[in-house]
């Protein structure tokens, strides 16, 4: 039996040994998407935007319709709210989406350009990993089964952030 690949030996040592090995997975996957994401950009045709950037925009871009800033940090679980207001102030100022009102809310919604980034970051995307993905990487069925357990962990790294926030 192979030993466990973790980052850090002193975490592994305790109740979930495998928990260390899903964390360490974890830094490397999250290195590589936001990796990803950047290039990806940059190939549609917008370098210098952050990871961050790029999945607020595509949240916005989300089923095409105007998003409340406390929407998109809600749908992301971002807590500081000064990122995500410098994210769309960035993707505005860059003509990606517009900002507007909706009764007393401010919301954002894609511009014409922002549309046309997101078509060309969906076709590299499809081109470049999703096919591939499909073609050789893990079943449709087991990619679900992956995104269903990082939710149901989310929820207990959540939980225990709460409880140490309280100590």
């Amino acid at each position: 039996m192979s030993s466990p690949i973790v980052s850090a030996e002193h975490l592994a040592a305790g109740a979930a040994p495998a928990l260390s090995e899903v964390e360490y997975g974890l830094n490397l996957l999250g290195a590589a998407y936001h990796r990803w994401m950047v290039h990806c950009a940059t190939a549609a045709g917008q370098p210098g935007l952050s990871a961050l950037e790029v999945v607020v925009v595509n949240t916005i871009r989300h089923r095409n319709r105007p998003k409340r800033q406390a929407e998109i940090a809600l749908a992301l679980a971002i807590d500081d709210a000064h990122l995500l207001t410098y994210a769309l102030r960035k993707l505005e100022r860059l003509g990606l989406i517009a900002a507007g009102r909706e009764g007393k809310e401010k919301v954002v919604r894609m511009t014409e350009r922002g549309q046309e980034f997101c078509a060309r970051y969906a076709a590299i995307r499809e081109a470049m990993l999703a096919g591939p993905v499909a073609q050789g990487g893990p079943e449709a069925a087991r990619l679900s089964e992956v995104a269903t357990l990082l939710r149901s962990l989310s929820g207990f790294y959540e939980q225990a952030a709460r409880a140490a926030a309280t100590l």
